[in-house]
Parts: structure tokens; C-alpha cells; sequence
């Protein structure tokens, strides 16, 4: 399994391939770690993204995905935030 800051770099990646999202800010140094990412078209249409058990988990609690899947995480969030693909 991948380090945590190295799977939240990936998230915020696997992110951009949807032309909807955009990563608000990455706080790698922060505790815990997390990326913030919302929806171009909304100003409140966003989730803060950390890791927790080997899994990427919103800030409110929702599971996205395991870390090992980075781009299945990152098409969850997308849905959630009522993004298209690019």
C-alpha cells in the first residue's frame, strides 16, 4: 500500500480529469493531511479529502474509496459534486 501523502497527490490528480473539479488546496504538512477539491461552477459545491485506514474518507465521514484505487476515489467525489467527466 501506497504512503499517504503519495495517494493524496495521485486524488488530487485523478481529480483533474474531470473538467468540473477544480483542487482548491493540497495541505500535505497539515495533521491530517488532505486535499480540497470543489466544483468550478458552485461556490459551494466542495469536500476536503483525507486518508484514514487505507481508504480516501470526505469530511464528513463518506468512504470514496480504497487507496489503492485512485481513480474509482476520485470518479466518487466527481459524482458526489455533480461533475461530468472531461
Amino acid at each position: 500500500m501506497m504512503d499517504t501523502l503519495s495517494c493524496l497527490e495521485r486524488f488530487a490528480g485523478a481529480t483533474r480529469r474531470h473538467a468540473d473539479l477544480s483542487v482548491q488546496s493540497i495541505a500535505l504538512n497539515s495533521d491530517p493531511a488532505y486535499v480540497c477539491v470543489r466544483n468550478r461552477f458552485s461556490s459551494t459545491l466542495f469536500e476536503t479529502v483525507t486518508c484514514s485506514d487505507g481508504a480516501f474518507v470526505t469530511s464528513w465521514g463518506y468512504r470514496l474509496g480504497d487507496m489503492d484505487d485512485v481513480d474509482a476515489a476520485a470518479d466518487r467525489l466527481a459524482f458526489l459534486l455533480a461533475a461530468l467527466p472531461a
